[in-house]
């Protein structure tokens, strides 16, 4: 699980409870000052070296800065520091994991987490990508670098955030050192992994091949259902490639060393599982809504543009709202843009300018491909078409905190880095691989990774030069840049103009579709370059005036390159599409509190499927009365709903009956948009093998098992009155810090973590509060943040963050957003300089320091 990070660090740290009792004993006014002591200054005059002018930061009543400066120096500069005041201790924490270094802060358990993302090498390919900067984007990054550092100069341990001090107990020699450009930059690595698509999948198909069918499998992973969900863009807008070729070659070599390799693969997809996500624990199911729709729908007669990016939960949020502007745009200085932004990285990532807007929401190409390989570790090489090819070796030492320094070696092919054999012991391979596959002496097998990010990209530069675009032709200049992760761009402008744009690097393969691994060892497997940025999905002001993206198939099956097969199932999509369409054919013109309306709708697709069955199926007479809570339901996810409660809770007890005991431990369902495909192509059939076990052999038995179990469940959560249940009583949202906040301390989450918070939606339903079924109904991805921009009048555009802008607990803007964000509330975003001037509660200058 991605929260085992927590928990390490808390069982390292178990004794801080002691200390921190020490200090509740000293008085409460120490303890006081200890936790209020690293809030930020948010008036008066600070003076900052190298300042060319002076700077104001205003904030809002939320505590929202808003940065005017003269200069793109002093611009940038400013960004760094008051994001370093608001955030240090999560931008620190990002650079440790994102390089490999976590246990310098927290020592020999965080050994493997360092293990493997110096194998990946984030690091250094954000260092290459810092080494080939233009020179302008160069000096934005290093202005941003001198305005943090500004920060620390002034600042040291418990002074930057609580957490130091906390840490302080553990690991009193910690010291955060100076930042830099590529702390920023190896961010977008992390960004880019954990919206990496379908690498766990890619690993699941390939362990169960070794005990299914491949029409079973076919079953759990079925197409996208291209007949009744919308694709993004409904014509091809290329027509000059041929349709990609996805035979695979040497199958018989390819299920062979697929078998062998079972094992490694299996420990390498808990290993995944395992790896901190800095975006939060999204699941499968990790994605977005975002939707424009232009003025001829409107009641401005001017676009609308909605967007909510679905992320775990994470404290603070991974949000961070923020304007930066100019105080005279001009070439010089043309930076008059807001909305949010990454702690850590110049620019902002969503948002508007002056002149356009723009929404993001992942693509999902299939940007990772494994392969197996034939290694001789004693040589130091792989094989590849028959001969014995040196392997790139480099060794690495980790830093441990109250430990001994540890000494890596990472091991690459031409295609990456071996992916395999970074924990346990990977030696052994099945028993039967020397009768399946040719192995020389002294070889074994391994797994390597490609994956597009290891590549030195140009995103850094990108997400200026989409600060800076003011019309559909420079927005796709920017877009040409933004090579990794592949996104769904959505786009407005003034003049009244909508488009959708598709980037990223997209590899073409040579053989093969991406969906299992390939054998290494030829060449004719592999990647041949990357899909031409013209060739990929793109579309302009569509006749049918709104475009809606929400992870769904972004072209149809014919569309003339590959891009993955593994598109979300597009329930998301179809309902958002339902809703505006229902809202065009109505007449009236549609407003900003619509998209809002729709970002809050609750419907629950395989409800509406599955409840006609489950009612002519037949319980025990005393499930009677919760099943007939479904009778009369509308379907939705409601945080009052009782009948939604009982049925996700029968939802979850038919996967676990019915499909867990099936699947490897690793693979239980999570019940989100694959199983609302899997669930509904079975439903019509009643005799199916995948509904039978030892105790039912029909759909109806199944069924009706699922609903006596989900009676007895209910009433042990909530009572024996089905009139009082609610789905709020069971799906909560607890927004945890990403570093401390599941230890297992209850003293040290109660500082960090904030919640429990009642809240309706589920998975694959447009309010994407979603939760695991085999995990239990926590939420665990949300909606990270949405807005909705009104491009006739940009201060009459809406906003809301998960949390708050503070990172510092006990702080007012911590979490002062999420009572707000839980009941579908949004925030005016004041934007034009009278509307910001209006807004603001607070008033900071930032001065150049004087010389001395």
């Amino acid at each position: 699980m991605a929260h085992s990070l927590s928990r390490r660090i808390g069982r390292v740290v178990l004794w801080i409870i002691v200390a921190l009792l020490v200090l509740g004993l000293i008085g409460a006014g120490l303890a006081f000052w200890t936790v209020q002591r690293s809030f930020p200054k948010t008036e008066g005059t600070i003076d900052i070296p190298g300042l060319e002018h002076e700077v104001t930061v205003t904030r809002d009543a939320y505590g929202i800065p808003q940065i005017t400066a003269e200069s793109t120096h002093d611009l940038f500069l400013a960004q760094g520091f008051v994001q370093a005041q608001d955030r240090f201790w999560e931008m620190d924490f990002r650079r440790h994991v994102t390089s490999g270094r976590l246990s310098e802060m927290f020592g020999e358990s965080q050994v493997s987490t360092d293990t493997f993302i110096r194998t990946l090498g984030w690091r250094k390919v954000a260092e290459k990508e810092v080494d080939a900067l233009d020179d302008t984007s160069r000096a934005y990054y290093e202005a941003y670098a001198d305005g943090v550092n500004a920060y620390l100069d002034t600042h040291s341990g418990a002074d930057i955030s609580l957490e130091y001090a906390v840490l302080g107990f553990q690991n009193p020699e910690y010291s955060p050192e100076p930042w830099t450009p590529a702390d920023s930059v190896a961010w977008l690595k992390a960004m880019a992994w954990d919206l990496r698509s379908n690498l766990e999948q890619e690993i699941d198909r390939a362990i169960l091949s070794t005990s299914m069918s491949s029409s079973q499998i076919a079953t759990l992973y079925p197409e996208y259902p291209y007949d009744i969900h919308p694709t993004i863009v409904s014509e091809p807008s290329v027509q000059s490639a041929a349709p990609h070729d996805t035979q695979g070659t040497d199958a018989v070599a390819d299920n062979a060393a697929t078998d062998a390799i079972a094992p490694q693969l299996a420990q390498l997809s808990e290993l995944l599982r395992g790896m901190p996500t800095l975006l939060g624990d999204a699941g499968s199911d990790i994605g977005s809504n975002s939707w424009v729709v232009s003025g001829d729908h409107t009641a401005t007669g001017k676009p609308l543009l909605a967007n909510d990016p679905h992320l775990g939960p994470v404290m603070p949020s991974v949000w961070y709202q923020m304007g930066l502007h100019c105080k005279s745009v001009s070439e010089q200085c043309p930076f008059d843009v807001s909305g949010y932004t990454f702690s850590g990285l110049p620019g902002v990532i969503i948002g508007h300018n002056d002149s356009i807007a723009w929404g993001f929401t992942n693509l999902g190409p299939d940007v990772a491909d494994l392969y197996i390989e034939k290694i001789d570790t004693q040589e130091g090489t792989y094989r590849l078409d028959g001969e014995d090819v040196p392997l790139d070796v480099r060794t690495e030492t980790i830093s441990v905190a109250g430990g001994d320094d540890v000494e890596i070696t990472v091991r690459s092919t031409e295609r990456g880095p071996l992916v395999s054999g970074l924990t346990g012991d990977y030696t052994t391979i099945a028993n039967d691989a020397a009768n399946t596959i040719e192995l020389s002496e002294g070889e074994s097998l391994g797994v390597s990774l490609q994956w597009t990010a290891l590549t030195p990209g140009n995103t850094a530069s990108a997400v200026f030069a989409m600060n800076e675009a003011r019309d559909w032709d420079s927005f796709r200049e920017a877009a040409k840049l933004f090579d990794v992760p592949s996104q769904n761009l959505i786009f407005a402008d003034t003049e009244g103009n909508i488009g959708y744009q598709a980037p990223g690097l997209v590899p073409v393969r040579k053989t093969g579709d991406g969906t299992t691994p390939l054998p290494g060892w030829t060449s004719e497997n592999g990647w041949s370059g990357y899909v031409d940025f013209e060739k990929l999905p793109s579309t302009y002001n569509p006749p049918q005036g709104y475009i809606v993206t929400a992870n769904n198939a972004a072209v149809g099956p014919d569309y003339p390159v590959f891009i993955t097969k593994d598109w979300d199932a597009g329930y998301r999509a179809e309902r958002i599409t339902e809703r505006l369409t229902d809202l065009i054919d109505s007449g009236d013109p549609l407003t900003t509190q619509d998209m809002s309306d729709i970002q809050a709708d609750n419907h629950n697709a395989i409800a509406e499927v599955l409840v006609p069955y489950l009612l002519e199926a037949t319980p025990s007479e005393h499930t009677l009365q919760a099943r007939a809570l479904l009778a009369e339901w509308d379907y939705s996810d409601d945080v009052d709903s009782a009948a939604s409660a009982y049925f996700n809770i029968v939802w979850k007890n038919l996967l676990e009956d019915v499909f867990a005991p099936k699947l490897p431990d690793t693979q239980a369902p999570e019940g989100s948009a694959r199983w609302f495909q899997i669930v509904t192509n079975l439903l019509p059939l009643s005799q199916s093998a995948w509904w039978a076990d030892d105790d039912v052999s029909t759909r109806d038995e199944a069924l009706a098992r699922a609903m006596d179990a989900a009676w007895d469940e209910a009433v042990d959560l909530m009572g024996d009155d089905p009139s009082a249940w609610t789905w709020g009583d069971l799906h909560t949202l607890t927004v945890r810090n990403a570093s401390l906040g599941e230890s297992g301390i209850g003293l040290i989450e109660q500082l960090f973590n904030r919640g429990p918070y009642a809240v309706g939606g589920g998975s694959s339903v447009v309010n994407a509060n979603g939760w695991s079924a085999s995990q239990g109904y926590e939420v665990n991805w949300v909606p990270s943040m949405r807005q909705v921009i009104d491009l006739s009048d940009f201060d009459a555009s809406t906003w809301i963050n998960l949390t708050g802008a503070s990172g510092h607990a006990y702080h007012p803007h911590y979490v002062d957003q999420a009572p707000l964000w839980a009941d579908h509330k949004t925030l005016p975003w004041a934007f034009t300089s009278d509307a910001r001037a209006d807004a603001a509660e607070h008033t900071l200058t930032l001065a150049p320091a004087s010389e001395k």
